[in-house]
């Protein structure tokens, strides 16, 4: 991965907790993929490996990146475990990665502070067994699980690898599984597209002391059949956005806005746009945001490497700061902070 874009680092002193990122090595995995049209997938494969030298290369490029929170990605399963309990592997080698951040040969940040992990919960209530495994294979970083709901009836959004079952939040095991979460205390990412927006509504409302987290700004649609279609669907996006904020327990991640998915912008990988460029696309979505859930329930991420579709590491930080040039420093703490080290446990990363 190159960097495409030399920008100075603008407020390069206020402290980050990048609540979002991956790790994985997807090399073993490229002859699987068929010759990669759709704009993700060669993302992906562009990106094929993503560990602790790349992550530590961006998080130290400028940004005051005091921590990060590892988002499960399928990665580093262990095939010895079984179907429902390989997800375990991932949180062992992500805890093997924090744990090599903690010994201080590596610099300040504290790399994987939090651990998101993978339980599927159409198990139901047996999903409990692999949260409880999870948990043990990292005691102290692990927090919660994201099982993602991404789908679309036009297969090109997404590509064909990606599609999860169509109204899986509604589904009544599922939601048996997810019950699981609430009984131990843990955390839940949602990611879904927009128009997938009420799914998640009527969940955050049957459970309403459930922690959730929804990623990317909801992710907005703007390629294959939604392709030139941003500016008309924005209103409904909206309205969508400020109906669930009405669920206290929910907070939403600001940022995924780099994908592939959303087109803002169409070209990439890292086509070299600027933070000056981008800030206004990005601007509506974000301030709709911070606006309907309030500068206490949002959180900026970098989706990294995902997001190097749109935007390199240092680019994609100095869009959001200029995005919030005109907040308050309580504002800004918050946001690029203190909202992730609350939501993740990790409140001593501030300290």
């Amino acid at each position: 991965m190159t960097q495409n874009t030399t920008e100075s680092i603008i407020e390069p002193d206020l402290p980050i907790i990048d609540p979002h990122h991956h790790l994985w090595d997807l090399r073993p995995m490229v002859p699987m993929f068929p010759q990669p049209h759709h704009p993700f997938i060669a993302a992906l494969l562009d990106n094929a490996y993503y560990t602790h030298d790349e992550l530590l290369a961006h998080v130290s490029g400028g940004h005051k990146v005091v921590a990060t929170v590892f988002m499960e990605c399928g990665a580093f399963y262990d095939a010895s475990r079984g179907e429902a309990m390989k997800t375990v592997g991932e949180v062992e080698f992500v805890n093997g990665v924090a744990a090599q951040s903690a010994s201080g040969l590596y610099g300040d940040t504290c790399l994987c502070a939090a651990i998101v992990g993978h339980a599927d919960l159409t198990q139901g209530s047996q999903a409990g067994e692999v949260l409880d495994a999870l948990q043990a294979a990292a005691p102290t970083r692990f927090r919660g699980i994201r099982h993602a709901a991404a789908w679309d009836a036009d297969p090109e959004v997404l590509g064909p690898p990606f599609h999860a079952p169509e109204g899986l939040y509604r589904d009544a095991t599922f939601r048996k599984g997810f019950a699981e979460l609430g009984k131990r205390g843990m955390t839940f990412d949602a990611w879904l597209l927009e128009p997938q927006l009420p799914d998640l509504i009527d969940l955050a409302r049957a459970f309403p002391d459930q922690p959730i987290c929804i990623d990317h700004c909801g992710t907005p649609l703007g390629l294959a059949s939604y392709s030139g279609k941003l500016e008309e669907r924005f209103d409904g996006w909206r309205e969508r956005i400020r109906e669930l904020a009405q669920c206290e327990n929910v907070v939403v991640k600001l940022g995924g806005l780099a994908m592939a998915f959303c087109g803002l912008p169409e070209d990439g990988p890292a086509a070299g746009w600027s933070s000056e460029k981008l800030a206004p696309l990005w601007k509506p979505y974000i301030e709709t945001c911070i606006e309907a859930f309030g500068p206490q329930r949002a959180m900026f991420e970098s989706n990294y490497p995902v997001d190097y579709w749109g935007a390199d590491y240092q680019v994609l930080w100095n869009t959001f700061k200029r995005i919030t040039a005109d907040a308050s420093t309580d504002e800004k703490a918050a946001l690029y902070a203190g909202n992730a080290a609350r939501f993740y446990g990790i409140e001593d990363a501030l300290a």
